[in-house]
């Protein structure tokens, strides 16, 4: 079980406040791992989080032996936009609604199968980072169509898994 992930943005504060919105949860600061970093809270039973850093924004361990101190964040020097990291968060709006949210920021918003598994909308944070988001009947799609058997019957019918000899 994830309780949180994290991801970079331009806009950390802009981009909480969006994934909060999501959610219907909150937008809060995250002192004092990183400057700028804000965190998308659903308030849910889980306390599902999503810490937002600024890009350019690498964690390091703390540089002391006892372990004690908290890993920092130090700056990459030549920060990308781009990223393979993204989630799939769970969202009670409807799709129309989700829509409207990515609009009404500028941000590239489309819906997507995966597989013949289940759809998400794909939700382009600031169009650089990519969240999943599912709406209610997409979660039951999820739910129904994704465990670990479901899974390995997949890559077994894939024409990639197949011996190439």
């Amino acid at each position: 079980m994830i309780f949180h992930v994290s991801i970079a943005a331009g806009e950390p504060q802009r981009v909480a406040e969006v994934i909060a919105e999501l959610w219907r949860g909150a937008a809060l600061p995250v002192p004092p791992v990183a400057d700028g970093a804000w965190i998308a809270m659903a308030g849910d039973a889980r306390n599902s989080a999503i810490e937002i850093y600024r890009f350019g924004s690498v964690l390091v361990p703390a540089d002391d032996d006892d372990g004690d101190r908290d890993a920092r964040t130090v700056k990459d020097p030549v920060p990308s936009a781009r990223t393979a990291t993204h989630v799939a968060i769970a969202t009670d709006l409807g799709a129309d609604q989700v829509h409207a949210i990515g609009r009404r920021e500028g941000w590239l918003t489309r819906y997507r199968m995966r597989g013949a598994l289940f759809g998400v909308i794909e939700f382009w944070l600031e169009n650089a980072v990519m969240i999943e988001v599912l709406t209610p009947s997409m979660q039951r799609e999820y739910l129904s169509g994704v465990s670990i058997e479901q899974w390995r019957d997949m890559v077994a019918a894939s024409p990639e898994q197949a011996d190439p000899e």
